[in-house]
């Protein structure tokens, strides 16, 4: 078993993509033509974002994550070695910041952030 990708269901795809584009430097890896599902390249397992009417017309009730609600239970972790510097840049392109990067008694750095759909972000450097 491998995982394959996880698809993030969002109200506006292209919208989401240009911000994950800008706020942490993630490049496209695919767009389909209806512009209601994109991939971004993050490793070997892509993040994907898909129109939230996708999944209710396969007949699954979903709820959109929301900004002005609290964040669903999961969350996005994003690795790189200057977390400092990413949580910057994702501040300042509208992502908002929940805890400024901290070392954890383990030696990682951790901030979080949500984004523009109200999604929980984690920035951390790598383990070890």
């Amino acid at each position: 078993m491998k995982l394959g990708y996880i698809i993030i269901y969002v109200e506006n795809v292209p919208e989401t993509v240009a911000f994950y584009q800008r706020a942490f430097d993630l490049q496209v890896r695919f767009v389909h033509e209806s512009t209601l599902y994109a991939e971004m390249e993050t490793g070997q397992t892509a993040l994907a974002f898909s129109a939230i009417e996708d999944v209710v017309a396969n007949g699954i009730a979903a709820s959109p994550n929301r900004l002005d609600q609290l964040p669903g239970a999961f969350e996005i972790c994003l690795v790189n070695k200057d977390v400092q510097g990413v949580f910057d840049q994702a501040v300042q392109n509208g992502c908002v910041p929940l805890m400024n990067p901290t070392e954890k008694p383990w030696g990682q750095v951790v901030a979080y952030v949500r984004d523009l759909n109200g999604c929980l972000i984690e920035l951390a450097s790598p383990v070890g």
